[in-house]
């Protein structure tokens, strides 16, 4: 008995003692998908015919897609374009476009790239896809997304597909 006007605490329960593999690696934990659309940095990432500047809540420039879509003409630039979660340091965002279904055409061999210097302050950003020589052929393309200063192994962040429609 304690007494009056003392407040004590009631003990904690004992738990298990868990080994340390089963504490750290939850099974609720999903794994990341590279082959889906950049998450975890990126708000949003969608394909557009092009893109705005405007004056953005901090009075920065934001990008803004222009025609939103995943079809695109033979002779189209592709323009991804992204919004970013607030980051504290400068990157480099690459897009890095493959034929994935295009007859004729080998789906490991990139046929085009572009690369984008994320500053500090900024909050969105594009990559544009230039035509090859003689325009898109009809088939699905994708796009790898990476994040970094070079591309390699481990700065694969996802990746985006658009369709090309004969003209």
């Amino acid at each position: 008995m304690h007494p009056v006007g003392i407040l004590v605490a009631e003990e904690p329960p004992i738990t298990r003692n868990v080994p340390i593999p089963e504490f750290q690696n939850s099974n609720e934990a999903k794994p990341y998908n590279f082959d889906a659309a950049p998450q975890g940095l990126f708000r949003s990432v969608e394909f557009a015919e092009g893109y705005e500047e405007e004056l953005g809540y901090h009075r920065a420039n934001d990008i803004v897609s222009v025609n939103p879509t995943d079809v695109f003409p033979p002779d189209a630039p592709v323009f991804m374009v992204f919004k970013l979660h607030q980051h504290l340091e400068s990157f480099q965002v690459f897009g890095l476009c493959y034929p994935e279904r295009v007859a004729g055409l080998d789906p490991t061999k990139l046929i085009a790239q572009d690369v984008m210097l994320i500053a500090l302050e900024d909050e969105s950003g594009y990559v544009k896809l230039d035509a090859p020589p003689g325009g898109w052929k009809p088939g699905q393309y994708k796009v790898e997304v990476h994040v970094g200063w070079r591309v390699n192994e481990i700065s694969l962040m996802g990746t985006m597909r658009f369709t090309v429609q004969p003209g």
